[in-house]
């Protein structure tokens, strides 16, 4: 007999896991399918995020910022230290007792809110309109099985883009798996794509000891970033961390062999150039993950970049069939898919979820951290928005000098008439963990004097957000 549940859950990544406990909470029996397995073949819940994406990336970044705060930074405060080391293979052990906590974590929560557990590959087959449901076929290995509900959540993510000419094996040639998995410092990486990925794992393998070389085919770095925050990233990158980067690049060849790799390019200034190195990351974007998902046989529709297209509410052109996360509209961020599981499963209840996509944050998790939210100096311009800008330096703070973390700086934008915040800037220590006020700030339609005019804690590192309010009104009190 047929399982019938009133919502199916294809995909248990951020989108995925939590549209499941939310639709569970609501009263909504509620089964989640996933074919995600670890490296022993075994189900592993929490999607490209938790197994081999943002948990695991922090992990190695934190393991490698330690290092490098002990072999460069200690000295300053007195500490001294003598044959330092690094044990690769303890810090990838780390990372992997990290994810496999969190893995086991989401089944605990599936349990504690009766969520139905299905392993393997969700497609779609038909609608059955006479019981007002949902088929989905769900393959794992030679096992078929077809379960129905009233209600589909597609949560299914996103796949590294390939790059056809650079096959991926993770041993030589790596995605973002491999880039988690090495066990030995590569002297020489190569990282093709500077984006979110590119940044982190060059940044990783950087502090390490490897000569990293990153190559971008964007004529500009960092596109989506607001421009100033780019800049500044690209000179503490280059000349304090170390990371040799070339922007406007055009390669005609990857070669390997037993020895490297060598990548031939063209550069900038149209000049061939080769680059030898031992291993190689191919990290040019991700693209939305429908395949086996059955679109073409009911008549999902997907538009030109391979989405699924749904409506502000997250519904599909099919009728209670609902997607969300990387494979739809919007920015490939974990808390954007997740915020958007949670805000369908309240619809489905008959409430009213809602995400605003202008005040998703963005984060870039390099040493110094990168951090926005909302529009950008360059994307104000070209809307012919009028505006006004402060901005603060972290050199002038009192808890950024203590730390010894004193790049970057803040940068507020505020409409030059009403003087609402219209996107918030920063580069600089812990900014991750500072944009959060700034989200706020934006979705009570806050303006740069309603920050300036609020009490922040001293000595602490959100006092720059503080001040760079203040000097939107060129009032800022300590510089």
């Amino acid at each position: 007999m047929t399982q019938s549940f009133d919502v199916a859950v294809i995909g248990a990544g951020p989108g995925g896991y939590v549209a499941a406990i939310r639709c569970a909470q609501l009263g909504l029996n509620t089964i989640s399918i996933d074919e995600w397995e670890n490296s022993q073949g075994k189900a592993s819940l929490g999607g490209t995020c938790l197994n081999v994406g943002c948990i695991p990336s922090k992990a190695l970044l934190e393991s490698s910022e330690n290092y490098e705060r002990a072999a460069h930074k200690f000295s300053a405060h007195g500490i001294k230290l003598q044959d330092l080391s690094i044990d690769v293979p303890v810090m990838i052990a780390r990372k992997d007792k990290i994810v496999s906590s969190f893995t086991g974590g989401i089944a605990m929560l599936f349990r504690k809110n009766k969520i139905t557990a299905m392993h393997g590959r969700g497609t779609l087959l038909k609608s059955n309109n006479e019981r007002e449901a949902w088929q989905v076929e769900v393959k794992n290995r030679d096992k078929v099985e077809v379960v129905e509900a009233k209600h589909i959540i597609i949560a299914t993510g996103s796949t590294p883009r390939l790059l056809p000419m650079a096959p991926v094996d993770n041993e030589r040639i790596l995605d973002n798996v491999g880039a988690l998995a090495l066990t030995e410092i590569p002297q020489r990486l190569g990282v093709i794509g500077a984006g979110v990925i590119g940044l982190e794992m060059g940044s990783v393998w950087r502090r390490l000891g490897s000569e990293v070389t990153i190559l971008e085919s964007l004529p500009a770095f960092l596109s989506a970033a607001d421009e100033q925050i780019a800049k500044e990233a690209q000179k503490i990158f280059t000349k304090e961390l170390g990371l040799l980067i070339q922007t406007g690049i055009k390669i005609s060849a990857i070669r390997s062999s037993n020895e490297s790799i060598t990548v031939e390019y063209t550069d900038s200034q149209g000049e061939l150039l080769k680059l030898e190195v031992d291993k190689l990351i191919v990290a040019v974007g991700r693209v939305p993950n429908t395949s086996g998902l059955g679109a073409e046989n009911v008549g999902l529709k997907l538009d030109g970049h391979g989405r699924i297209e749904v409506d502000g509410h997250c519904r599909t052109n099919l009728s209670n069939v609902y997607a969300v996360g990387d494979v739809v509209r919007g920015p490939m961020l974990a808390h954007k898919a997740s915020e958007e599981g949670s805000a369908v499963a309240e619809i489905i209840a008959g409430q009213a979820g809602h995400v605003d996509l202008n005040t998703i944050p963005w984060v870039i998790y390099t040493s110094p951290e990168i951090a926005w939210v909302g529009k950008n100096e360059q994307e104000l311009k070209s809307a012919g928005v009028q505006y006004k800008v402060g901005q603060f330096p972290f050199m002038a703070n009192g808890r950024a000098r203590a730390l010894g973390e004193t790049s970057g700086f803040v940068k507020v934008i505020a409409d030059a008439d009403t003087d609402r915040i219209l996107g918030v800037h920063m580069i600089g220590p812990y900014v991750s963990e500072m944009i959060s006020e700034a989200v706020v700030a934006m979705e009570f339609a806050a303006s740069s004097e309603d920050i300036a005019r609020i009490v922040h804690a001293h000595p602490s590192l959100s006092e720059v957000l503080h001040e760079a309010a203040l000097s939107v009104d060129k009032r800022a009190l300590h510089i």
